[in-house]
């Protein structure tokens, strides 16, 4: 018994970190200033319509959520930071968009078995540390026949550089937790969700982001408003030579993308698939 309260002290204070981090900075201003559209591009792949029974995982501040809702779907965004849902409410409102908001671990979310007919989740479950815990619960609450649908940032994509390039000063992640951009390898998220889907579909596609002028531009944003990236500056605070180091790493990591003008494209894998029978 005390072997088993020790593993859920640890996993609660995980899940505290992960709350508190993704309240840090402001991701809704990355949400609705650098990846709008990522949102729209899910709903449209799931083809989200009328009376369906849509559950958003790990939504943040809506981007898939509200275009769900827009479309006549009744819609429940959750998140494990309900910080978040302020601003996704009031942008809601100014859509017109009617949704339900509830805080929710994407790893063992409280709704029944079968209680959704489109289960999707935007850059959002693959954040979640445990990778095939999190699978499960999606497929879960999924009834069958029912649409999942994923997009999330691939591992040599821009995303994905991006957290290689600050995990030298992050802090080891706790045993059994795994890299977000795994969710976007096709081969991982197979094997995450295997015979329990079929009439699977992916795609690798590129976001074209043009918001930033420099690649330093790029690093001070990120720094500022993007919770992972947050945690990580405050974690190396009182080190300046790592601070140094890693302003120069994300800045270099920029311009090595930049098309001309401040564009680049980041990769992302687009995934549906419906419950099998």
């Amino acid at each position: 018994m005390t072997e088993s309260r020790s593993e859920l002290d640890v996993d609660r204070d995980l899940k505290a970190k992960h709350r508190a981090m993704w309240a840090l900075g402001d991701y809704p201003a990355v949400a609705s200033g650098v990846i709008p559209s990522l949102g729209q591009i899910l709903v449209s792949a799931c083809r989200v319509g009328p009376g369906d029974r849509v559950l958003d995982v790990a939504a943040g501040s809506g981007n898939a959520a509200i275009p769900a809702a827009l479309t006549g779907a009744t819609v429940v965004a959750t998140d494990l930071t309900p910080e978040l849902f302020e601003v996704g409410r009031r942008d809601a409102e100014d859509a017109g968009a009617t949704l339900t908001w509830q805080e929710a671990d994407a790893e063992a979310m409280p709704f029944g078995d079968a209680s959704a007919d489109v289960t999707l989740s935007c850059v959002g479950v693959m954040f979640a540390p445990h990778h095939q815990m999190a699978a499960d619960e999606l497929v879960r609450v999924t009834r069958p026949g029912g649409r999942i649908g994923l997009l999330s940032w691939t591992p040599g994509g821009f995303i994905g550089r991006m957290f290689a390039a600050m995990k030298p000063y992050a802090p080891a992640p706790p045993p059994g937790a795994q890299p977000p951009p795994l969710w976007g390898d096709e081969t991982h998220v197979r094997a995450l969700l295997g015979t329990r889907v079929g009439d699977v579909r992916v795609r690798t596609e590129s976001l074209r982001v043009d918001r930033f002028a420099t690649g330093e531009e790029f690093r001070d944003f990120f720094k500022a408003n993007y919770g992972p990236a947050v945690a990580v500056y405050r974690g190396i605070a009182d080190d300046p030579e790592k601070v140094a180091a890693l302003d120069r790493a994300l800045a270099d990591l920029a311009r090595q993308y930049d098309l001309g003008g401040g564009a680049m494209d980041w990769d992302y894998l687009l995934f549906t698939a419906r419950r099998a029978e």
